[in-house]
């Protein structure tokens, strides 16, 4: 079988789960061969993996790729570590000759993150590691990687929101922010570039998450049984729909018209008409919009 990505290389960095792993997966449906890089691995698992207490790892997500319809490829790679980034820059050279997507999804932030606290009272270790893992990685990737990138090339800076309204938190909102700018930067300094290659952030609205999921006590087959307890996961999406957002995307042959700018899962939902894996159209650009102005939203009403 063949899809409108075959013959394309991606990589999909922080591939381990969430949205990773569903941008892999869609990536690889749609016939993209994807090197799949992250720390934990079936040897072992990285003190993320360990401390958070979840096991999936990077050959799980190849496998996904490669079961979909691409050619997962897993690669372990610590995206703050310039010598790994190195080391994946030469493989994907030597293997494959250049590159065509590149997806920058590493985050890792959520046992630094310090929600409640004021600014300044954030431990700052704390803050140095989500910010470093959250937004540093994202630029030594980049800076290793987009060299690489083949005429008409996509990168996407997988971030948290599609504006600039605070995100309650400081150095979550400078990550987070930093990512849509990195995505705006990198779209700068290829102006004039003759490979014509397309820049931006992309945001998945309430992601349920193997981390989501496990917080709300519920499996993916039971997922409502979480809505009881907020109302706003009603209106969640799985992994793979951002997934199908950013795969749109990467096989629209215009897509150079987005560039520069801090897209969606919904907004790219509106504009190529996919669905989620269940066939439901989850909008958290609306569900805000409708909370925001008032509505109040009830458990039966969902």
């Amino acid at each position: 079988m063949s899809g409108p990505l075959t013959g394309r290389v991606a990589v999909v960095a922080g591939a381990t789960r969430g949205a990773g792993r569903g941008i892999a997966a869609e990536l690889g449906a749609l016939g993209a061969t994807v090197l799949c890089t992250g720390r934990s691995t079936r040897a072992g698992l990285s003190e993320l993996g360990v401390s958070r207490g979840r096991p999936e790892t990077i050959e799980e997500t190849a496998d996904l790729v490669t079961a979909a319809g691409g050619a997962g490829i897993a690669v372990r790679c610590d995206h703050l570590s310039e010598s790994d980034v190195g080391a994946l820059a030469e493989r994907v050279r030597a293997e494959f000759g250049g590159l065509d997507v590149l997806v920058n999804d590493v985050w890792g932030g959520e046992r630094h993150s310090e929600w409640g606290r004021k600014a300044w009272e954030l431990d700052l270790g704390k803050a140095r590691a989500l910010a470093l893992g959250g937004l540093w990685s994202h630029l030594v990737t980049g800076r290793y990687l987009l060299p690489l990138l083949r005429p008409g090339g996509l990168i996407v800076e997988v971030t948290d929101g599609d504006g600039w309204t605070y995100r309650g938190n400081l150095i979550y909102d400078l990550t987070k922010t930093g990512v849509m700018r990195l995505a705006q930067g990198w779209a700068h300094e290829l102006e004039g570039d003759p490979r014509g290659i397309t820049s931006v952030s992309v945001t998945p609205g309430y992601l349920r998450s193997e981390e989501m999921l496990a917080h709300f006590g519920v499996v993916e087959a039971r997922w409502r049984d979480a809505v009881t307890r907020d109302p706003n996961f009603a209106e969640s999406e799985t992994p793979r729909f951002v997934g199908r957002a950013i795969a749109a995307l990467a096989a629209d042959p215009d897509k150079r018209r987005f560039n520069g700018r801090a897209l969606a899962s919904w907004t790219l939902m509106d504009e190529y008409g996919f669905t989620d894996v269940d066939g439901r159209k989850p909008h958290w650009g609306n569900w805000l919009r409708d909370v925001l102005s008032g509505q109040v939203i009830t458990p039966d009403q969902v």
